[in-house]
């Protein structure tokens, strides 16, 4: 599409695959991504993600207050650079960067449109925000901070018989002490089609899932119905594979280390996918960029942050038992084999509340004796809050050794580790009382104890609880908002609901494959050699509420016999080592036959989720180069 032929995609649609680019996978992406997706090839649609479970509860009360704006400051920079294109080219573009202000935005956009005279008609999407019904359903009143909830909130793996509730989940149940700050619905796609369908050319959204706008693009390039399940649950998973910035492209992806020259990792550009009719796609990026789209960062990304085997969406449910992967040219992998169902009856809600006060301390502890330095400074820390009968008051009181000392370090540096003291209460007093037990023995260290003079990190700071939570659909109040040239709302469209609902509830729709190996049969592959399991499976991991997912894969086929047997709950257990604990974590276990992987969700593991949890990897994203790291018996023939 070029300036001189705009409507050239309008015309072709449905007679040719989407072009669909990302230009967003977080607030913190830079505007200039969304230009760089619309200069750099021709595209129909341009996507992004700027949301995540904390950005918006983050903003909430500034916003309320009139000290933020709302929507990201990345989507609006993105959209100002690239009005003048979106004009000329007759690029759509779909978002969610409205934030908490979707209107807002919208406004800015026809604003600028208004000044510089361009054709373009804007839309805003709404019904995501839902704290007052919230608040009502648990007998709160509106900005009420008095009494106390009658009821609880359904946490979203509430139906997981074998899932264990996070200790001080509900505390939102006093709200004087913990006040519900945020409530937004996952919204899908319904919305986003309606706006488009009406003439819309930029779709500004709240919290739409993150695949949404992609499968809303689809909706409207095709002209799909609400029941065409497998061409939506297609098109949810491309959304899936190019959301996240360049997850697609090179980043995040295990075995960077073996990429030549490294430089190809440099200013990667962001996925695009092309949709057919059918639901499959074609996973790429534009010519002459940095990066790559393999068969390996493809897979890598499709088993990123999933559920299991089956795709939960409020427009579709997705099954990927029988997807297929497969790289057919350079730097373009083909997704197909992803079947649809109704969607579940319920959708996933980020509730946010005030979780009270947390903070760290960090002490530098290396040398000689650094076990027992630690070990020391757990029992003064102690025996201190002991003393002054603060420890009962803590929500959280962790002591975490990080990292170990090389024995005969050459350096001060390789020979230090860190204890990281966090900690959690409802005020800032117990935590104010651990910064003055740690002080009153400033002088009574060990040997050879040494810390930095930036107590920052140590004072309390008031933190967000995350509550992902389930929702009925059918109460839910989708409606696209079609601007006027003015900039008010010319036209509302009800987004209406899902005609059928599937009779299997969204937190109980993961299917655990059974284990590979019946109990006493034995596997012979020959003699093996204990090597780190990142020697031969590649992974990916991720934060999904309180818990992580693992998704591990083998590039040989002949491989994949032994690693799926290998690959058990047991086994995982094993390999997580003294993080693994049983009265609090569960695992569920799927395989991929189609993708040589095997995938694991470890319950529970991140606590109340990454606002509030003590893990230092909060997002979950270091697991599985962890797990990758750990060491296992593989058979001699697969190893090079």
């Amino acid at each position: 599409m070029t300036s001189n032929d705009a409507n050239q995609g309008e015309n072709q649609r449905g007679t040719r695959p989407a072009v669909i680019a990302n230009c967003s996978g977080s607030m913190g992406d830079s505007g200039y991504q969304m230009l760089r997706q619309m200069t750099l090839g021709d595209v129909d649609y341009v996507t992004g993600d700027y949301l995540a479970e904390l950005n918006m509860s983050q903003n909430a009360e500034a916003f309320a207050a009139g000290k933020h704006p709302g929507y990201e400051p990345t989507a609006w920079d993105g959209l100002q650079q690239s009005m003048e294109t979106i004009a000329s080219k007759h690029i759509k573009v779909i978002i969610n960067g409205g934030a908490l202000n979707p209107v807002g935005l919208a406004q800015k956009c026809q604003d600028l449109i208004r000044e510089k005279g361009y054709s373009v008609k804007v839309a805003a999407v709404v019904g995501d925000d839902i704290i007052d019904q919230v608040r009502q359903d648990l007998g709160l009143e509106h900005n009420s901070d008095e009494g106390a909830a009658t009821q609880k909130l359904r946490y979203l793996d509430s139906r997981k018989s074998h899932v264990r509730e996070p200790k001080r989940l509900h505390a939102y149940l006093n709200p004087k002490l913990h006040p519900i700050v945020s409530a937004h619905a996952y919204l899908g796609s319904r919305g986003i089609y309606e706006a488009l369908c009406k003439g819309a050319d930029i779709v500004v959204c709240g919290r739409v899932a993150d695949a949404a706008p992609v499968m809303g693009a689809a909706r409207h390039w095709f002209g799909w119905a609400d029941t065409d399940y497998h061409q939506l649950a297609g098109s949810l998973i491309a959304g899936h594979l190019i959301e996240c910035s360049a997850y697609v492209t090179g980043a995040n992806v295990a075995g960077f280390e073996k990429i030549h020259p490294i430089e190809q990792l440099f200013d990667l550009p962001f996925g695009i996918c092309h949709i057919d009719n059918d639901g499959s796609s074609v996973i790429t990026k534009h010519e002459n960029t940095t990066g790559m789209v393999t068969e390996t960062t493809v897979k890598s990304q499709l088993l990123y942050e999933i559920q299991g085997n089956t795709y939960l969406n409020s427009d579709v449910k997705a099954y990927l038992d029988g997807v297929t992967v497969k790289e057919i040219g350079p730097n373009r992998v083909s997704v197909s084999g992803v079947r649809g169902g109704p969607p579940p009856a319920t959708t996933k809600v980020a509730v946010a509340y005030k979780g009270g006060y947390q903070a760290q301390l960090l002490l530098n502890l290396g040398g000689y004796a650094v076990e027992e330095k630690h070990a020391f400074y757990e029992k003064q820390i102690r025996h201190g809050l002991e003393k002054h009968h603060l420890v009962e008051k803590f929500d959280t009181l962790e002591f975490q050794c990080i990292g170990t000392a090389a024995p005969n370090a050459n350096t001060m540096l390789a020979g230090t580790t860190y204890l990281r003291v966090f900690s959690q209460a409802p005020t800032p007093e117990p935590i104010g009382g651990l910064l003055r037990v740690f002080v009153d023995n400033g002088m009574q260290h060990v040997s050879g104890a040494h810390g930095s003079t930036d107590f920052r990190c140590a004072m309390p700071i008031p933190y967000l609880s995350y509550f992902p939570a389930i929702y009925q659909q059918s109460l839910l109040q989708e409606k696209a908002l079609i601007l006027g040239p003015d900039g008010e709302v010319a036209l509302t469209v009800d987004a209406g609901h899902p005609p059928t609902y599937s009779s299997e509830s969204e937190e109980e729709a993961t299917v655990v494959a059974a284990e590979s190996v019946e109990k006493g049969t034995t596997l012979d592959f020959g003699p093996t050699r204990a090597v780190p399991l990142g020697d031969v499976a590649l992974g990916r991991s991720g934060d999904k509420g309180s818990n992580v997912n693992l998704g591990l894969f083998v590039l040989n086929p002949e491989c994949y016999s032994w690693f799926r047997a290998e690959m058990t709950v047991d086994r995982i257990k094993q390999l997580m080592g003294d993080d693994w604990r049983e009265d609090s974590y569960s695992i569920e276990r799927v395989e991929f036959p189609n993708l040589l992987a095997v995938h694991f969700v470890i319950y529970g593991l991140l606590g109340r989720g990454v606002s509030s949890t003590s893990s230092l990897d909060s997002l979950g994203k270091g697991f599985a180069d962890w797990i990758r790291s750990r060491w296992c018996n593989v058979p001699e023939k697969f190893l090079i």
